[in-house]
């Protein structure tokens, strides 16, 4: 099964960012062996105005890559668990 990989789409001094990616680490397994399990990057969208423009009202942007194919958003503002669980067992 390929790595299930995530980009959160973020900006600096934002607690809804902070917590979305919490909340993301969060859900890989309580027993330490997450190695392999899944990959988060973390882009400042500040960084680049194409992805202000695309993001700018929506950080924090949560999307989902399986490596294989492009990234496919899954939510944006708070985690919506019950989405990426169903990312990670696709």
């Amino acid at each position: 099964m390929p790595k299930k990989h995530f980009i959160l789409y973020s900006r600096s001094y934002c607690h809804l960012c902070e917590d979305m990616l919490q909340a993301l680490l969060a859900l890989r397994p309580a027993d330490g062996n997450d190695a392999g399990w899944f990959t988060v990057d973390v882009v400042d969208v500040d960084a680049d105005p194409a992805l202000v423009a695309k993001y700018d009202e929506l950080v924090p942007v949560l999307a989902g890559s399986n490596n294989e194919e492009a990234a496919t958003q899954l939510c944006h503002y708070f985690l919506d668990a019950e989405s990426v669980k169903q990312f990670l067992s696709a």
